[in-house]
């Protein structure tokens, strides 16, 4: 019964470490967050058209949250905008 527990810890640790960032989700779809306003990312996130169109539709819910977290707090017309090139 314990192996069973280590072996389930040990699954859920590494999955958690390959776990990637908002911002490098954004990178790899190449996304930039700067290029909407808030309001239109929320959009985005409402329509199951607008999200196949961007490659977002295929991420798990966890990652598209964390998508959705970093394009809205870096939108546009955020307190903290991404900045092009950066």
């Amino acid at each position: 019964m314990k192996l069973k527990f280590i072996i389930f810890l040990l699954l859920v640790s590494f999955a958690s470490l390959e776990a990637k960032s908002g911002a490098d989700i954004a990178k790899d779809l190449g996304i930039a967050a700067g290029s909407k306003a808030i309001k239109q990312w929320e959009r985005v996130f409402k329509k199951k058209r607008k999200m196949k169109k961007l490659g977002i539709d295929t991420l798990s819910d966890g990652d598209k949250q964390a998508l959705k977290k970093y394009l809205i707090s870096h939108a546009a017309d955020s307190d903290s905008p991404a900045a092009a090139g950066l």
